[in-house]
């Protein structure tokens, strides 16, 4: 694969100069947009002539043009002799967030060509979005899970795919699709008659792989400066201790008030589920308006609070890498790793969302009692050390105590010990993960407290992706009870023979 570089952030390349077809130039015009970013002057070119792309670019760079632009020109240059009730290009994201962007950059840009949306993901809206898929669509845009539904059940074919996207490509492997990805790419056209393009944050080994197996010698292209991480990020490491994180984190978020009121937003970064509702309860009960979302919150809420963090009446969101994905939020000024990350791309993909297209962001991280140990790969990954802020336990602030859980959560909290035995208690009490960092301020305060504390504790104590664990808890919960009846009932019985 050849290898180019970019290392400008923003070039001189006017989208004017290049052989565009009129319509799809009316549509930049229309939006606004004048010159390439680093990806599409990378982009373009090649893909314009036919050749397989797979680039290197971080989210909010502009790829999402690049691609928009070799589909629109690809398909209006070559008009199908197929009805087109069939889609001829296909773009595939991981998340339904991201698949939503996609769809309406596509709109914009697309308006003057004529061409036909399709949309397509999981949790709302599926007989809608299966009949506007009937009805015909050029480019579909979607999920893996939903496209692979409705094309089992022969609502569109794959045989006339002329463009094949795929997007966020590491991101597919981290939450799991890469079989239904695999899945989809097996029943396109032969690679010599369609064109593939793939972009990623990160091109690593497994990413390659799948580029080499499933691409027509694709054309290797990054985008990025001397580190993985935007330059105009300044970034900033505290280590505070267990009990010190939250009257930190307060501290910092009052001290950018004015940055927040001003119209921007902060993106508060936890490893759990329990974390970043003990984080959403302590801030708000201390005169911070935040939000949390993770992947356990329901679509018409997720989408609810997403509008009211991107129109400004949230300020503040906290969120897990699950819940975060595929996220796409302008002006996101600064971004809080409440818990350090487990893996260092998670790092790069964090702080990333924030200075976007050139534009000034922060991001500022706590290393922790639990988490400190993964900042030397952090560190390693993105080349080079992060600074060292500097806060003094005597400045912090004393705060209010957050708000008691919903009863809900406080039975499935008294459960969990009694089920898993003194073993529960003991992941709470050794503060392994969210024990400690989402339990830190209570406990600090007093351990009493760590009875209710010590349950979320050991809820958002089962490391990152344990937010799902909850719910198989209260499953064995649930298995374990009727074994325990039929015990005692068998005595009775006996003894009644």
């Amino acid at each position: 694969m050849p290898e180019k570089q970019a290392r400008k952030p923003l070039t001189e390349i006017a989208f004017a100069s290049l052989d565009l077809l009129p319509s799809v130039h009316e549509g930049l015009a229309g939006a606004g947009f004048t010159h390439c970013t680093p990806i599409q002057a990378l982009t373009l070119p090649p893909a314009l002539h036919g050749r397989d792309v797979a680039g290197q670019a971080q989210t909010g760079t502009g790829k999402t043009a690049a691609f928009l632009l070799v589909i629109f020109q690809r398909l209006l240059s070559k008009p199908s002799a197929d009805s087109g009730r069939h889609p001829r290009a296909l773009v595939l994201a991981p998340t339904r967030e991201l698949a939503l962007q996609i769809h309406k950059d596509a709109l914009l840009l697309g308006s003057e060509t004529g061409l036909r949306f399709g949309l397509a993901y999981g949790g709302v809206d599926y007989d809608k979005q299966r009949t506007a898929i009937e009805q015909g669509v050029d480019v579909l845009i979607g999920t893996p899970g939903r496209i692979i539904d409705y094309f089992k059940q022969h609502v569109f074919n794959l045989d006339h795919i002329e463009v094949m996207v795929l997007d966020e490509a590491d991101r597919m492997f981290d939450l799991g699709f890469i079989k239904d990805i695999r899945y989809v790419l097996r029943r396109l056209p032969p690679l010599d008659r369609r064109q593939s393009l793939m972009f990623s944050a990160t091109l690593g080994q497994r990413v390659l792989e799948l580029a080499y197996e499933h691409m027509n010698e694709p054309e290797l292209l990054k985008v990025e400066t001397d580190h993985v991480t935007a330059d105009n990020v300044r970034q900033t490491v505290y280590y505070p201790a267990n009990k010190e994180k939250l009257p930190l984190l307060v501290k910092i978020l009052r001290g950018i008030g004015e940055d927040v009121a001003g119209g921007g937003r902060v993106m508060v970064f936890a490893n759990t589920r329990a974390a970043t509702d003990l984080v959403e309860r302590t801030l708000n009960a201390n005169g911070i308006h935040a939000a949390a979302m993770s992947g356990q919150v329901p679509q018409k809420k997720r989408q609810t609070l997403l509008k009211g963090f991107h129109d400004g009446e949230i300020p503040v969101l906290v969120a897990t890498d699950v819940a975060a994905r595929g996220l796409h939020i302008p002006d996101v000024t600064h971004v809080i790793n409440f818990d350090l990350p487990q893996d260092a791309e998670d790092y790069v993909h964090r702080i990333g969302r924030t200075a976007r297209l050139g534009a000034a962001g922060e991001a500022i991280s706590f290393a922790c009692e639990n988490y400190a140990f993964h900042l030397p790969e952090i560190e390693k990954y993105i080349g080079y050390q992060i600074p060292m802020g500097e806060a003094d336990a005597e400045s912090l602030p004393r705060i209010e105590r957050a708000a008691p859980a919903p009863k809900r959560a406080h039975r499935e909290d008294d459960r969990r010990p009694s089920s898993g035995g003194s073993r529960g208690g003991g992941r709470s009490g050794s503060s392994r993960s969210g024990g400690g960092r989402s339990g830190s301020s209570r406990s600090g305060s007093s351990r009493s407290g760590g009875g209710r504390s010590g349950g979320e504790g050991s809820s958002g104590g089962r490391r990152p992706g344990g937010e799902q664990k909850p719910a198989e808890s209260a499953a064995g919960e649930g298995a374990d009870k009727p074994r325990g009846r039929r015990r005692r009932r068998k005595p009775q019985t006996q003894s009644g023979a």
